[in-house]
């Protein structure tokens, strides 16, 4: 007698002959969606990767989020402070050494939490794991810092956001913003430092056989005043691989001038206007208006209308800086000259504009 194979028991047998197939998971989207957030400071940059949870109606703060450090879960060891987002860690990431809140964190990835207070005086707690899930991992013991961060009442808002504000030169805010509290993390980098400690490093690879990049290197030394003997031996290997090179010989005439040395600064720029182009002219005696020395920029563009006498963006610009040094009548001659030369429509339009202002149009 055969026996009738029961559909039910057929079904639970391939269930489970398939089960190391079944137990294979996949990707699916989490309830609270992954993000990404980036600064740039200088050249240094800060990432943070968070997941962001939504408040759905329920009470954040002390209840969903606890005050202080609580045990995550039975078995999970240390009181463990916020993980600042939701699902595995928070984490930071610098380019370049920094400062956060005053103290200085080394380059590298970190898991960021904090520490809620009821009474507006939450901590920031970096850790040098920044691997784990949450915070049910969280050891003390691996801590790079702590420190008391601000915090402030805001508008209501659904969604866990990172964001940057305040964004300077050297600095930047950091802000937690969710429900109605936002938490304020001060960032710090040594830009000029960084800055330069980078271009001598790169200048030892394939920019080191580049007069531009010698040029870039000094030139941003001399505008942020550092560094400034560097500088000059920047320019000078810049000069040796390029001898007429208008932007280097400007820039070595700027560091002589500063280090005291105005004639000889003088007589590099008089020799280098006798071979540069009209927009070196043009983009020399505008760097010299930006500076303020607008006597020695008419001299620039007075050579340059000689040299070439058929530029009606040298004679708009000479115009220009009479305008403003107050010479009226050298302002309408040049601005007029320009114009009987069939200017560029953007040259045509400044010349036009100064006329009308000068009643001469």
């Amino acid at each position: 007698m055969r026996l009738q194979a029961n559909p039910f028991f057929i079904i639970l047998f391939i269930l489970f002959a398939g089960s190391n197939v079944f137990s294979q998971s996949v990707t699916t989207p989490q309830l609270s969606p992954k993000a990404e957030v980036s600064q740039t400071i200088g050249i240094s940059k800060i990432t943070v990767n968070y997941s962001r949870p939504s408040v759905k109606g329920r009470k954040i703060w002390g209840e969903l989020v606890p005050y202080g450090w609580n045990v995550q879960a039975t078995g999970y060891g240390n009181p463990a402070p916020w993980r600042a987002g939701a699902n595995e860690n928070t984490t930071i990431t610098f380019s370049h050494d920094a400062k956060v809140e005053g103290i200085k964190i080394p380059t590298g990835t970190y898991g960021l939490f904090i520490a809620v207070s009821q009474d507006n005086s939450s901590e920031l707690i970096i850790s040098k794991n920044s691997k784990s899930w949450g915070s049910f991992f969280y050891n003390p013991a691996e801590d790079q810092m702590r420190a008391k961060i601000q915090e402030r009442d805001i508008t209501f808002i659904e969604l866990l956001t990172y964001d940057f504000i305040n964004v300077t030169k050297n600095n930047a805010e950091l802000v937690l913003n969710w429900e109605k509290k936002q938490f304020l993390i001060k960032i710090e980098f040594a830009v000029n430092e960084i800055v330069m400690a980078n271009a001598k490093e790169e200048l030892r690879g394939q920019p080191g056989f580049s007069a531009d990049a010698y040029i870039t290197a000094a030139f941003y030394s001399f505008q942020n005043n550092i560094e400034t003997e560097q500088a000059m031996k920047w320019i000078d290997q810049a000069l040796e691989l390029e001898p007429t090179n208008f932007e280097a010989l400007y820039v070595k005439s700027r560091l002589l001038v500063r280090k005291g040395k105005a004639e000889e600064a003088e007589q590099i720029m008089a020799d280098a206007l006798g071979k540069c182009s009209e927009s070196e002219i043009t983009s020399y005696g505008n760097q010299l208006v930006g500076l303020g020395i607008k006597d020695r920029a008419i001299k620039v563009f007075t050579t340059g209308t000689v040299r070439f006498p058929n530029s009606a963006t040298i004679w708009d610009s000479l115009g220009e800086t009479y305008f403003m040094k107050g010479d009226k009548d050298n302002a309408i001659k040049c601005f007029k000259k320009s114009l009987s030369l069939n200017p560029a429509p953007n040259v045509k339009t400044n010349s036009e504009k100064y006329l009308k202002q000068l009643g001469a149009f």
